[in-house]
Formats: C-alpha cells, sequence, structure tokens
C-alpha cells in the first residue's frame, strides 16, 4: 500500500469505527461464551510463549483484541511482563480487568491507537483481532501496531487462512464480518508493513461449537524493522 493510500485508509477510519459498532454489540453480548466455544488454544499459546520468552524481562507488551484476557494477557502478566489489553467491547474488557488484575485494559478500536498512543512497547499481540476489519484497513492497522512498537520489538499475529474480505458470517447467534487472506498474501502484507516474519506456524482447529466452522489458523513471529 502506497502512503496515498494509507493516508485515505486512514480518513475513512472515522466511518470505519463507527461500522464495528455491530462487532463490539455482537462480542459485548457473547462475553464469556467465547472461551467455551474455543477451550482449546494451542496455537495462541505457542505464539504467546514465544512472545514471552523471547523479550526482556519486565517488558511493555501491547495486546490487541484482548478479548476475555484469558489466555495470553494473562500469560504474559504471569511471565512477568507489564501488559496493556484493548478490545472494542466493553463487555471483554470487563473480563479481561477481572480475569487479569495485574494488566492494564482500554475499550478502544486499533484504528484510534494513533490518537491515544499508549507506546512505546517492546512486543505486540494481534491475535484474530485483525479479522475483524475490511482488508483495506489491516495493512494500515499492521502500520500502526509498527508504529506502538520500539525498533526491533517483537510482534505475534494470528490470522484464520481465509481468502474473504468484509464477509459476514454467523457466530454464537450473532453476525460479524471477517476478512483474512491466503497465507502467502498475508506474509507478504506483514513484510509491507514493516516487520520481518521469523517464524510461523499452521494449527487446524476445530471449534466446539457446531455453529462455528472448522478453520486454519495462522501464527506468524515478526521483528519490527527499523
Amino acid at each position: 500500500m502506497s502512503s496515498t493510500e494509507g493516508r485515505q485508509a486512514y480518513q475513512h477510519y472515522g466511518r470505519a469505527v463507527a461500522d464495528r459498532a455491530g462487532q463490539a454489540e455482537a462480542f459485548d453480548a457473547i462475553g464469556d461464551r467465547y472461551d467455551e466455544v474455543f477451550p482449546h488454544k494451542e496455537g495462541q499459546l505457542a505464539a504467546g510463549a514465544w512472545l514471552a520468552r523471547e523479550l526482556p524481562a519486565g517488558s511493555r507488551v501491547l495486546d490487541v483484541g484482548c478479548g476475555t484476557g484469558v489466555p495470553t494477557a494473562r500469560q504474559l502478566a504471569e511471565a512477568g511482563h507489564r501488559v496493556t489489553g484493548i478490545d472494542i467491547s466493553s463487555g471483554m474488557v470487563e473480563l479481561s480487568r477481572a480475569n487479569v488484575p495485574g494488566a492494564e485494559f482500554h475499550v478502544l478500536d486499533v484504528a484510534e491507537l494513533e490518537e491515544r498512543d499508549l507506546g512505546p512497547f517492546d512486543g505486540v499481540t494481534a491475535f484474530f483481532a485483525l479479522l475483524m476489519l475490511p482488508r483495506r484497513e489491516i495493512p494500515v492497522a499492521l502500520r500502526a501496531l509498527h508504529g506502538q512498537l520500539r525498533p526491533g520489538g517483537l510482534l505475534a499475529l494470528g490470522m484464520v487462512e481465509a481468502d474473504v474480505d468484509d464477509f459476514a458470517i454467523p457466530f454464537l447467534g450473532h453476525t460479524i464480518r471477517v476478512s483474512g487472506y491466503l497465507r502467502e498474501e498475508l506474509r507478504q502484507v506483514v513484510n509491507d508493513a514493516g516487520f520481518e516474519i521469523t517464524g510461523e506456524e499452521t494449527f487446524a482447529y476445530a471449534p466446539a461449537s457446531t455453529d462455528v466452522s472448522p478453520e486454519i489458523q495462522v501464527f506468524l513471529n515478526c521483528r519490527r524493522l527499523p
């Protein structure tokens, strides 16, 4: 994406944040049922363990789309890191605060990160949060995360492999909109946003609920380039 396209995408973010109000309401209603439907998070746990292990002790970490705070914010906090979590769902943020009292949480859209400027951070996690964005906004969001990281900082990214853009799907009795890439294109988008990919794992995942389709999860270990 060119710098001009990036500026145009940011100009559209005001509308995009409003559009995501429906996403937030869905996750407010879903609450901790999310953890019941996705009880086994081996890939997410492995990616979180990589980040916790690679960062210096006491590092500042931003957990984007923190959900209930379990497992990632709790995992990182228990490893001794200082965790700040953000989520568009106030209900999820309330659960995070209860589940991980030692961390800090905010109701915040990734599109608003530049305005709030919570960084700099030594590490960032974004497990399935960028799925909630239209494709045109995902590269811009990655650049925003790049801007929150110190040079050489680490990003643990989780996505579902899917060739879809802003596609409506039923999810636990609600409708959410999701986007994704096939893995080769995902790698290119991440590289173009200023990250070096240092590791990759994929997991076939079958949720506990028959309302949610099986999926291929892709986890990338990334380092911010200057």
